[in-house]
Parts: structure tokens; C-alpha cells; sequence
């Protein structure tokens, strides 16, 4: 094959970055949900033929991070497949795709002069996938087939048409079948965007000329991954960290990591760390590999493109069985969400050993994920709602952590308020800081928040699935753990009912639920910060 020249690789490589950006565009504005037009809960990379990863968006790193895992499972279950130009193909299974059933997985095959040159793909996270409870994250879930349906590869578009028995089969099993058949039309456009992008850069450049600079892309990622793991240290760093859950004697799990650095290849290993559990708390291997990839990427090298060549250098593993690798038929709704998390935070946390200076407290460590839905009367239909909020981010070495923002493996943005009210029967009471949650230190933690609001129909259902509401955000370097969570249903009648980390619950009209996300961790000893800056703590209620 040949060898493109340097200038046609950078302009090449950017044209594809842009084109899965550009992806990203076109499903958050084609989509019907808040929770991805709004949020932004969706991420989309570009794949050559092999399911090699060449280019991704700054999407979400929990999808971006399990997706060269998915796709490649996809990848190799196509081969199965007589694929042709214009199919869609669409999983959900987390044990191929690679996170949870609510993320839905879109994947177009790329044809060039009937040849096949790549995959455009994305994923999604849909408000509702059926299962026990609205929003299909249920609290308390002891297998997956309680979590919502589970679709496995099928095709969705043949020949630039839809396969209306699968449509169907999706949309009875949902409880909003209207918004998912928006969103996932909306992916369905954002794969048939990349398609184009690809098409145009052949049509350009010639095909022999794309795919050499897409093998240059990757040489290059790996050439930028040795650089990066040069700067650490030899040796081997370990850590613990853990999730709360009532079912497990003594109420937590822990997760153990040994990060082992050796000629600029970096071996993550997750072994000792606690069994599976029946509790939507498990968290599949894709999703373990992007917490542990997060976090070595935001260490060593956060500003150079992510691509199968970076990966190269990486090795994770978790022995199967456990809450981080687990085995059919084992839930997994929030591993996805809350244990990756953990993932992150132990991971770093043992990179602080490796760098001290180079990594910050610990963060919120939730999503601090909220599902409500019913049926609204007023309007004739059901309803479902989910978000994540907002915590404190981890002070970090050289300045303090950031108040009420999403950290590390979240990524997505705030839910409007007045989006919510015009669609959905919920009346806000209060979104704001929740003062004094940062931890202090040399550099303070960011500030938790309260997000608190009223049902204004008849009777939902709500679930919470939560983290650190009894083992606070650790502080490093010195600096205080950030505060605890703390969630609780008020009553129409005024009566407060705390409630546990993960928790599903009935409301009633004047029902209201109140979310308090964790502060960060703190950096630094504390006597030494800044007078003017504790100064300013003080008079604005945020140390």
C-alpha cells in the first residue's frame, strides 16, 4: 500500500475527527429527548474495516471508551452477515455492545465502489428500554432480563429502509415508544452523515490513499502513547476504592487495581477485586476498559487524538466473575454509570502514586442518576424522564475543583429546567450550590448541588441510583474528603424520608425529591491556602 504523504495524513486525520464531530451535531439536533438534545448523552467515531478505532468526537468517555470493544464484537458477528451498501445495524446487548441496555448502538457499514472500507457508528443513551420500572435503571434488578429489552445484532436498514418488524419489536417493549423512534432515526442519520464524509474523502483523495493515511493515524497514535507512558515512572502503583451496596455484607464492594508501567507500556489489572453481585451495580468489561483508559488518558496525555494506535500501548484486564468483568445474566444497568466511576477514581488514584502533582482529588464519583416516568392522565400518555447531576469536581494541583459540573466519565451537559416543565409534569423547587461541600485543602474541592422538584400528576415512579452518600470523595496531598450525598422524598404533608444511595420509590402529586450531590475532594493542606482566597470562601459560602 502506499505511503501518503505527511501533509494529506493531518489534513486526512482532522477531517475525519471533524466528521464524527459533525455526527454528533446532526443526532443532537435530529433527536426527540431532552436527555440527547439537551444533555448530549450520545457520542460517534468513525471505524476502518477491521473495527479499528480512527477517529471519535469529544462525546462521552463511558460510550467512547467501550466502544472499540463494541464494535469490534459487532465487528466480528458481521461477518456472519451478508452486509451491503445503505444497511443499519443495531445492538443493545451489553455483553457485545458494551455498557448497558439504554445505550443503544448504531453501526453502518462503509462501502466504496462495493467494497467495504469501514464502519460509521454511534451510540445513545435512550430514556427508556422497557424492564421493571420507568427508565429502565431499576434499583434493585437481579438480572439483566429485568433491565429492559435486549436487542441483539439485527439489521435495521436494508437498502436505505427501515425492517419494519424490527422497529416494531423495539417499539412495543418501550414506554415511550414515540421519543425512541425519533432518537434512533436521529442515529440513524448521524451513521449515514459519516458514510457521506467518508465517501467525499475517497471521492478526494482516492480510496488506497485514505485507508494508507488512516494505518499512518494510527502509527501515530501509538508513536504519541509510547512518548506519553515514557514520562512515568517504572513500577507498579496499586489502589482501592468502593461502592456502596445494602446487599453485600458490611454494605460496600471494593475494587482493586495494580497499575504496572514497564517500557512505555502501561498494564491496568484489576484483579482482587470483589465477585459479581445480583444488583444492577456490575459493571461489563467495555465499561471497566474506558474508566481505566479515562483516567490514564486524562493523566498522560489529554490533548492528542484517541485512536486504536494509543490503544496499543494499553493492556486491561479483569478477571471474569467480578463486579468489574461480570457474566451473563448478571444486571448492569448503573455499572455504566456509577462503578465506572469508581473505575476512574481508583485508577487515578494509584496514577497519583506514579505522578504525584499530576492528579487531582478525588471527584463526586456519581452520576447521581435520577429515572422517573408514569402515566399522564392530563395528556393520555406515558411518560419518562432521566438525568444525571451535577457534583463537585476534585481540587486539583494547582487551583480548586470546579462547583456543580460533570466529572470524568460523565461528560454530558445540565438538563434545562424549563425544558423539563414544558414536557413533563415536574414543577422545580431549587437548583443551586449546596455550600461548604468542597473539602477544603490548599486548593478546595468544588461545591456539590440541590436539584429538587415537585410531581404535578397524578403518581410516578422514581428511582435513584447514587454513590457516595457513605464513603465521601477522598482528598489528597494532604486536603479533606468532600461531603457526602444526601437524597430524600418530602411529602405533600411535609414528612422527609431519607433514602439510600440506590432506591426505587412511589410519588404522589406534591411529592417532591430532593437530590444533594457530593462535593469534591480537597488538594493540599488546607493551612496553607491562600488568605484572600479563605477569605472569599467565607463570604461566599462555598469552602
Amino acid at each position: 500500500m502506499m505511503r501518503p504523504d505527511p501533509v494529506t495524513v493531518e489534513v486526512i486525520r482532522n477531517a475525519m475527527i471533524y466528521a464524527a464531530e459533525e455526527m454528533g451535531l446532526a443526532l443532537r439536533n435530529a433527536s426527540y429527548s431532552p436527555n440527547i438534545k439537551e444533555r448530549m448523552d450520545h457520542s460517534c467515531a468513525l471505524f476502518d474495516a477491521a473495527g479499528r478505532l480512527v477517529a471519535q468526537a469529544e462525546h462521552i468517555p463511558a460510550h467512547l471508551g467501550s466502544m472499540p470493544l463494541g464494535v469490534r464484537n459487532t465487528v466480528e458477528l458481521l461477518r456472519r452477515e451478508a452486509q451491503q451498501p445503505g444497511d443499519v445495524f443495531i445492538v443493545n446487548d451489553p455483553y457485545i455492545a458494551g455498557t448497558h441496555l439504554n445505550d443503544i448502538l448504531i453501526v453502518r457499514p462503509l462501502f466504496w465502489q462495493g467494497t467495504l472500507v469501514g464502519y460509521s457508528a454511534n451510540k445513545a443513551h435512550h430514556v427508556d428500554v422497557g424492564g421493571r420500572t420507568p427508565g429502565s435503571l431499576s434499583s434493585d434488578a437481579r438480572e439483566l432480563v429485568e433491565e429492559g429489552i435486549r436487542v441483539p445484532l439485527l439489521l435495521f436498514i436494508r437498502g436505505d429502509k427501515e425492517i419494519a418488524d424490527t422497529v416494531a419489536l423495539i417499539l412495543a417493549n418501550v414506554r415511550s415508544p414515540d421519543t425512541t423512534r425519533g432518537d434512533l432515526r436521529a442515529q440513524v442519520a448521524a451513521a449515514s452523515l459519516g458514510d457521506r464524509r467518508v465517501r467525499e474523502l475517497m471521492e478526494r483523495y482516492g480510496r488506497e490513499s485514505v485507508l494508507a493515511a488512516w494505518d499512518a493515524i494510527l502509527d501515530q497514535g501509538e508513536e504519541q502513547a509510547q512518548r506519553a507512558f515514557g514520562t512515568l515512572p517504572a513500577g507498579r502503583y496499586t489502589a482501592e476504592d468502593c461502592l456502596e451496596d445494602d446487599g453485600t455484607p458490611g454494605g460496600l464492594l471494593w475494587l482493586r487495581v495494580a497499575v504496572t508501567v514497564r517500557d512505555a507500556r502501561v498494564h491496568i489489572d484489576f484483579t482482587g477485586t470483589d465477585p459479581q453481585v445480583p444488583r444492577p451495580i456490575n459493571a461489563v468489561f467495555g465499561v471497566t476498559t474506558a474508566g481505566a483508559v479515562y483516567a490514564l488518558k486524562a493523566v498522560c496525555d489529554p490533548p492528542s487524538p484517541m485512536n486504536e494506535g494509543w490503544l496499543r500501548r494499553v493492556e486491561v484486564t479483569a478477571p471474569g466473575g467480578t463486579v468489574l468483568n461480570p457474566v451473563r445474566p448478571a444486571p448492569v444497568g448503573v455499572g455504566n454509570t456509577e462503578t465506572n466511576q469508581r473505575v476512574a477514581d481508583v485508577v487515578l488514584r494509584a496514577l497519583a502514586d506514579a505522578v504525584p502533582g499530576r492528579v487531582p482529588a478525588a471527584s463526586n464519583g456519581s452520576m447521581s442518576n435520577v429515572t422517573v416516568g408514569g402515566f399522564d392522565r392530563k395528556r393520555g400518555r406515558s411518560w419518562t424522564f432521566y438525568e444525571t447531576i451535577a457534583g463537585g469536581m476534585g481540587g486539583r494541583p494547582d487551583r480548586d475543583g470546579i462547583d456543580g459540573i460533570h466529572c470524568n466519565m460523565t461528560n454530558t451537559m445540565n438538563t434545562p429546567i424549563e425544558a423539563i416543565e414544558q414536557e413533563l409534569p415536574m414543577r422545580f423547587l431549587a437548583y443551586e450550590f449546596r455550600p461548604w461541600t468542597g473539602g477544603a485543602g490548599r486548593w478546595r474541592g468544588g461545591c456539590g448541588v440541590v436539584r429538587a422538584w415537585e410531581l404535578t400528576t397524578e403518581e410516578a415512579t422514581v428511582s435513584i441510583l447514587t454513590e457516595r452518600t457513605r464513603v465521601a470523595p477522598w482528598g489528597l496531598a494532604g486536603g479533606q474528603p468532600g461531603a457526602l450525598a444526601r437524597h430524600l422524598v418530602r411529602r405533600a404533608g411535609g414528612r422527609e424520608e431519607v433514602l439510600p444511595s440506590k432506591y426505587t420509590t412511589h410519588l404522589r402529586r406534591g411529592d417532591a425529591l430532593v437530590i444533594q450531590t457530593p462535593g469534591g475532594g480537597g488538594y493540599g493542606d488546607p493551612i496553607k491556602r491562600d488568605p484572600e482566597l479563605a477569605q472569599w470562601d467565607a463570604e461566599n459560602e462555598l469552602a
